[in-house]
C-alpha cells in the first residue's frame, strides 16, 4: 500500500494540549482519524477516513483525500489555518 503523500501538509491541533501536527500523507491521516479524533463518527470523519484509505490503495487521488481530511479537520475545529 502507498502512503498517499499530500501535495501540502495539513496542520492540525491534537490532544489536550493542542499540539500542532503536520499531516503529510493519507496514512498519517488514517492513524489520526482512527485514534484520537474529536468528532469520530461524523459524516465528514467517515468520508475522510474512506477517502484516505482509498488513496492509499490508489482508488482515489491523494488530493481528494487531502480535501476530505481538511473538511473533517475543519468540522472538528482542529484545522490550523
Amino acid at each position: 500500500m502507498d502512503q498517499g503523500w499530500f501535495s501540502k501538509p495539513v496542520a492540525v491541533s491534537v490532544g489536550i494540549t493542542g499540539t500542532i501536527r503536520h499531516i503529510s500523507n493519507a496514512q498519517q491521516a488514517v492513524e489520526l482519524l482512527t485514534g484520537q479524533w474529536r468528532d469520530a463518527g461524523s459524516l465528514q470523519h467517515g468520508a475522510a477516513l474512506r477517502a484516505c484509505r482509498r488513496a492509499m490503495s490508489g482508488d482515489v487521488t491523494t488530493e481528494a483525500a487531502r480535501e476530505a481530511f481538511v473538511g473533517a479537520a475543519r468540522e472538528a475545529h482542529v484545522l490550523v489555518e
